[in-house]
């Protein structure tokens, strides 16, 4: 063993000292449990955990050796680091994403960069360009931004359009069979709390305290884990 006395040793910011007689196996697993993973812990609302996850086959992925077998999980926690929060029109965005994907493949899996996204709104309108996000992120479709493809193949570009003859929000179509599916949200048929409005104004003023911010984040994301929870419902998310 080696006896490590009074070493500074510098991580990121941080100098720690050695405590003596400290064997170097033992410091080695305290250094990386406590430091090199603290960054990455995060906590979610415990809700997140019950929201189905999305799986699609990518082959530009397993192409490349991203991924062994081609198939990717996408989960709601993903988009919340996608779009730095949650809220009834990510929650959207997810649920449409996941019921006209259902309904184009059935009980196939999804092919991502495959799939073309109409959009009926124009990409600045209202909460279009947040939605569009996220279904870009799962679906891997994009405007002229994208990925240019490999020898004419896996091309990510020109699949996803804005200001579209559509009635809905959004139309998700399979380039291999030309299968649709239509899709609507209402958001409305799980509605805010009576609290959010007062909530939201306490936690807003500059005076706020930390309680009065918890109290609204809590009240905030209720609204989303009850839309989740109204998966089901045929008047939250509509498909044709």
């Amino acid at each position: 063993m080696i006896d490590l006395c009074g070493i500074p040793v510098c991580y990121q910011g941080y100098t720690l000292f050695l405590p003596h007689r400290v064997y170097i196996e033992t410091w080695l697993t305290l250094f990386v449990q406590h430091f090199l993973f603290l960054e990455n812990d995060m906590s979610f609302p415990s809700f997140f955990d019950q929201i189905p996850t999305i799986t699609l086959r990518d082959p530009l992925a397993k192409f490349l050796g991203a991924v062994d077998d081609g198939f990717i999980q996408y989960s709601y926690p993903e988009v919340v680091k996608l779009t730095g929060h949650s809220c009834p029109t990510v929650a959207g965005a997810y649920l449409m994403t996941l019921k006209g994907l259902k309904q184009i493949y059935g009980d196939e899996v999804p092919e991502r960069g495959a799939i073309q996204v109409e959009f009926r709104d124009s990409q600045q309108n209202g909460v279009t360009g947040v939605i569009a996000n996220v279904v870009s992120f799962i679906t891997g479709a994009t405007t002229d931004n994208g990925f240019k493809g490999l020898g004419g193949n896996y091309d990510r570009r020109d699949l996803l359009f804005f200001e579209q003859p559509i009635d809905g929000v959004m139309r998700f179509q399979r380039l291999d069979n030309g299968a649709q599916a239509t899709v609507n949200y209402n958001a409305g048929v799980v509605p805010a709390s009576p609290e959010m409005m007062p909530a939201l104004q306490q936690a807003m003023a500059p005076s706020a305290s930390s309680q009065q911010k918890a109290q609204f984040a809590g009240v905030w994301q209720d609204r989303v884990r009850r839309i989740f929870e109204s998966i089901d419902n045929p008047s939250l998310v509509m498909v044709a």
